[in-house]
């Protein structure tokens, strides 16, 4: 028996008032309040990424539609497909695109999508997987890959990861060690330190080390290469202290998305910046990416970077913790 939307399900809904304040919790939707798309999936994970919190602030600047269902990944099992490519019952995964922000996301028992956005999940990661790793996961390994079409190889020397007890800086280590590199991690959270060496790294630097204001243009040259997940003062210091011919992969701005540098890092030392679009990335190259997240790329200690697994009502508390930085790893959502 082919599966269908069901009449009533749950999602968790964020609106704007009159006032501009924002009222949000968890309601009741049907099949007729899901957007246009071809593909109808019934979800079974999200996951809380620092988008989805933002998505949860009347200031967050990232929801350009109300009402929103939040949520910018989701894994689930297709139940209705306009597309023949995808068929009742196969397992998917979506992340970025619109998905959250103007297009109602992963928080809810259903989601509705364009069927250009839909990745097939890849053989070798099953749906909770699939969403430990999730956007985050998606744009580590896509700066991984981006570093290493840049000629970024094992032995060159120590690769740093900023903010690596986040999301993304948490897998970035463990993608990373388990290519062979050796990871130095930064992070203010000294409580993570053997949380990040249980991941690979090889040495944990406090985050005041390179969350440094100010400084000489070039300083000292440390890094074979970066992946950097706070912008602001700490990527202006990344890139000063880079090797010659290295380069530095920007994936993020929770220390401020100003950057205040100077020309030299890149005419004196050849050092690159490479900007890292997970929302947007050609679907040929997001396929190969989830498959080398399920292959060679494929964390040994997926679990180990789940802080914790919540349910839709939780979510509130998730987005405090994502947006003060107490989270460590992945929120995973539990939606089926």
């Amino acid at each position: 028996m082919t599966a269908t939307v069901a009449d009533a399900f749950s999602a968790y809904l964020v609106e704007r008032l009159d006032d501009g304040t924002l009222r949000q919790g968890v309601r009741t939707l049907t099949a007729a309040d899901l957007p246009p798309g071809e593909v109808t999936i019934r979800v079974a994970y999200s996951g809380v990424n620092y988008k989805d919190g933002l998505a949860s602030r009347p200031d967050g600047r990232v929801v350009r539609s109300y009402p929103m269902v939040p949520g910018i990944d989701l894994a689930g099992k297709v139940v209705e497909s306009a597309d023949p490519r995808f068929r009742p019952g196969d397992p998917v995964l979506v992340t970025g695109y619109e998905l959250g922000v103007s297009h109602y996301g992963g928080y809810a028992q259903y989601a509705r999508v364009p069927a250009g956005w839909v990745v097939p999940l890849p053989r070798g990661l099953d749906l909770r997987e699939a969403m430990i790793l999730g956007t985050a996961g998606f744009t580590a390994a896509l700066a991984l890959h981006r570093l290493e079409d840049h000629g970024l190889a094992p032995g060159q020397g120590p690769v740093l990861v900023t903010g690596a007890s986040g999301g993304v800086g948490s897998i970035a280590v463990a993608l990373l060690a388990r290519r062979g590199y050796e990871v130095v991690a930064s992070t203010g959270k000294a409580e993570a330190v053997d949380y990040l060496r249980r991941l690979g790294a090889s040495r944990v630097i406090p985050r005041d080390e390179v969350a440094v204001t100010g400084g000489k243009p070039l300083e000292k040259q440390q890094w074979a290469a970066a992946i950097d997940a706070v912008g602001g003062d700490t990527l202006a210091h990344v890139l000063r202290t880079t090797r010659y011919g290295g380069a530095v992969a920007a994936v993020g701005l929770t220390g401020g998305s100003h950057l205040h540098t100077t020309v030299f890092p890149f005419i004196l030392r050849g050092v690159s910046l490479l900007g890292i679009d997970s929302v947007y990335c050609p679907m040929p190259l997001r396929m190969r990416i989830w498959q080398r997240l399920a292959g060679d790329l494929r964390p040994e200690a997926l679990e180990a970077m789940v802080y914790r697994e919540v349910g839709l009502t939780e979510l509130p508390q998730a987005f405090d913790d994502v947006l003060a930085g107490r989270a460590r790893g992945r929120i995973l959502v539990r939606i089926a």
